[in-house]
C-alpha cells in the first residue's frame, strides 16, 4: 500500500483559500464570508454523511459496508479542520461585523421594507433562539459532538485491528445507539442555524431532512470515488467486489428519491397555503436566473440520477458510476448555493444573479475548504490497515454477494 502524499491536497486548499481571501479586495466582505459558508457547508455535510454512515453501519451490524466504513473513518478525521476553518465567520461577527452574513446578528441592520431587525416583530418573537452568544455556544457543541463520537469510532475499530477484541464492535454500536439521534439533531440545528436563519423571517419544518439527505447523498458519492480510486490504486484489487458498488448505488438511488421527497414536499406545502411569510422565500428564487437553476434542481438532483441509478449496469460500471458521483456532488453544491447565495439581495429585496463574480468565490471555497478536508483523510489513511482486517464481518465483506 503507497502511502498517499497529503501535501498536494493541502496545498490547493491553501490556494484556494488564498483566492478566497483575496476576493475581498473586489468583493464586499459579506459577499466573501456568505461564499465561505458554501464551501464550509459543502465539506460539512459530507463528513456528517460519513459519520452517519459509519452509525449506521454498526446500528445495524452490517457486513457488506466493512470495508468502505474504513474509508470514512478516516474522513471523518475532517471535523477538527472544519471547525477551524468555520471560526472566522464566528471571530467576524465579534469583531463589529455584525451584519456580515446573518442580517439578525445586528439588531440595528435595516431589512427590506426600511425598518430595522430590532423593531421586527419576527425578530423580536425568535430572539432567544437567534442571538450571538446561544449561535456561537451551539456551533462549538456541534463540531464538539461530532469530534467526540468520531473519536470514539476510530479508536474502536483501529485498536479492534491490533487486538482484535470483539469489545471494540460492541463499543462501536453502543455509540451508535446515541450517536444516531445526536448527529440528527445537531446536523438538524446546523442547517437551521447555518443557512436557514440567513433569512429568519422563513418558516420550514422539513430543513433539517433535506439537509440530511444531502449529507448522505454526497458520503455516497465520495464513498464511490475514494474506492473506485484505491481500486485504480491496486489496494482495492480482489477487494472491491461489482456487489459492492451495487449496495452503494442502491443507497445513492434511495437518498435521491429521498431528496425529490422532502424538496416536493416542502415546496407544495408552502405553495398550497400560499401565507407570504412562507412563499417570499421561494418567489426570490424565481427571480432572475434564479428560475433556471430552480428547474435545475428538479432535472439535474433528481430526474437525471434517478434514472441512472435505476439501471444495474450504470451502478455497476466504473466509469458510469463514477460520472454518476460528481454529477450528485455537482449538484450538491448548485443546491448549497441554491439555499445560501440568495440571502445576497439588493436594496428591493432582490437577489444577486447566480452567475455572478460571487458564484466564483463558493468555487474557491469549495476547492479551499475541500484541499484541507481531503488532506486531513490522506493523512488519516496510512495510519492504521487499509481495511478492518479483525472485524467479525470482514469476511462476510469480501464475501459480499447480492
Amino acid at each position: 500500500m503507497t502511502k498517499p502524499d497529503s501535501s498536494k491536497a493541502l496545498g490547493i486548499g491553501i490556494a484556494g483559500i488564498a483566492v478566497t481571501a483575496l476576493g475581498l479586495l473586489v468583493s464586499k466582505p459579506h459577499v466573501i464570508a456568505t461564499a465561505w459558508l458554501v464551501g464550509i457547508g459543502f465539506w460539512t455535510a459530507i463528513a456528517i454523511g460519513m459519520l452517519m454512515m459509519i452509525l449506521i453501519h454498526h446500528i445495524f451490524d452490517a457486513g457488506w459496508s466493512t470495508v468502505l466504513r474504513r474509508q470514512y473513518e478516516h474522513g471523518i478525521a475532517a471535523f477538527p479542520w472544519l471547525l477551524l476553518l468555520f471560526l472566522p465567520l464566528v471571530a467576524a461577527s465579534y469583531l463589529g461585523s455584525h451584519d456580515l452574513i446573518w442580517p439578525w446578528m445586528n439588531p440595528d441592520h435595516q431589512i427590506v421594507g426600511g425598518h430595522q431587525v430590532k423593531d421586527d416583530i419576527l425578530y423580536v418573537k425568535k430572539h432567544a433562539f437567534l442571538n450571538l452568544p446561544l449561535f456561537t455556544i451551539v456551533t462549538f457543541v456541534f463540531f464538539g459532538l461530532w469530534i467526540w463520537i468520531s473519536a470514539r469510532l476510530r479508536k474502536a475499530s483501529f485498536t479492534q485491528d491490533g487486538d482484535g477484541d470483539v469489545r471494540w464492535t460492541r463499543m462501536s454500536g453502543k455509540t451508535a445507539g446515541f450517536g444516531i439521534p445526536i448527529v440528527a439533531l445537531t446536523l438538524t440545528g446546523a442547517a437551521i442555524y447555518w443557512f436557514k436563519s440567513l433569512e429568519y423571517h422563513w418558516f420550514s419544518t422539513m430543513y433539517g431532512v433535506w439537509f440530511f439527505a444531502n449529507c448522505m447523498r454526497g458520503a455516497l458519492s465520495c464513498g464511490v470515488l475514494i474506492m473506485l480510486w484505491l481500486y485504480n490504486r491496486g489496494d482495492f484489487k480482489g477487494i472491491l467486489k461489482t456487489d459492492h458498488l451495487w449496495a452503494i448505488g442502491q443507497l445513492m438511488l434511495t437518498f435521491t428519491v429521498f431528496w425529490a421527497y422532502v424538496s416536493f414536499s416542502q415546496y407544495f406545502l408552502i405553495w398550497n397555503a400560499n401565507v407570504p411569510e412562507e412563499t417570499f422565500w421561494y418567489n426570490i428564487r424565481e427571480f432572475g436566473d434564479w428560475w433556471y437553476v430552480s428547474l435545475f434542481l428538479v432535472f439535474g438532483n433528481f430526474l437525471l440520477p434517478f434514472l441512472l441509478l435505476l439501471s444495474y449496469r450504470f451502478k455497476v460500471t466504473h466509469r458510469t458510476i463514477r460520472r454518476i458521483a460528481y454529477l450528485v456532488l455537482f449538484v450538491i453544491f448548485v443546491d448549497l448555493c441554491y439555499n445560501i447565495l440568495p440571502a445576497l439581495q439588493d436594496k428591493d429585496g432582490n437577489p444577486q444573479p447566480f452567475l455572478s463574480i460571487n458564484l466564483l468565490w463558493a468555487v474557491t471555497s469549495v476547492i479551499g475548504v475541500g484541499g484541507v478536508a481531503i488532506a486531513a483523510y490522506l493523512r488519516s489513511f496510512p495510519t492504521t490497515k487499509l481495511i478492518p482486517i479483525r472485524d467479525p464481518r470482514i469476511a462476510e465483506c469480501l464475501n459480499h454477494n447480492e
